[in-house]
């Protein structure tokens, strides 16, 4: 098994996001409609894993088989769908990662991945919970994945919860796009 790594915040993840992004804003071009830094990387000063997480949301389900071949074929390993539909890629480096996935808008599990990071970059001690959650769980997981990911998901499930409750206004949670029908 290999072993979960949490590692200290790297300031260079946002730059590693901005050149992935680059990249596939040149390989789908119009086909997207955005490229989010998701993930515990997209958190200044949050532990992570040294995997640069991205939604690609892409302006509609009809393009997605186009935009699926185009990643695949760009040097990313293909998953498939997480049954979220959305479609997994990874690509590793030698001292990091990118974890790509693909969907279209409106996508609830993107969306609840942008309320969440949102939520611990605009509450600093929810965050630092959250890295010592990580951290414990990496230890306690001894390589089983499905252990630390599983010892998450209560702590994102609040997470959630508090964000729905948080007194932000709707429109700025989703940047100006219409809440999804499960917010409200």
């Amino acid at each position: 098994m290999r072993a979960v790594k949490v590692v200290d915040y790297d300031p260079s993840w946002p730059q590693l996001f901005a050149e992935i992004s680059a990249e596939i804003s040149i390989l789908l071009g119009n086909l997207v409609l955005s490229i989010d830094h998701i993930g515990s990387t997209s958190v200044p000063g949050l532990a992570a894993k040294p995997k640069i997480d991205l939604d690609v949301v892409t302006i509609s389900d009809d393009i997605l088989p186009m935009a699926i071949e185009a990643v695949r074929a760009a040097d990313f390993v293909f998953h498939g769908d997480r049954g979220e539909k959305r479609w997994a890629f990874t690509r590793d480096h030698e001292a990091y990662g990118f974890k790509l996935y693909l969907c279209s808008r409106g996508n609830r599990a993107h969306q609840e991945r942008i309320l969440f990071r949102d939520y611990l970059r605009d509450h600093p001690d929810r965050a630092a919970a959250y890295a010592d959650l990580k951290r414990r769980l990496a230890v306690e997981a001894d390589g089983d994945w499905e252990f630390y990911t599983g010892g998450k998901t209560e702590f994102v499930g609040e997470t959630l919860r508090l964000a729905n409750l948080s007194p932000i206004g709707v429109d700025d949670r989703f940047h100006g796009r219409r809440a999804p029908r499960w917010f409200q």
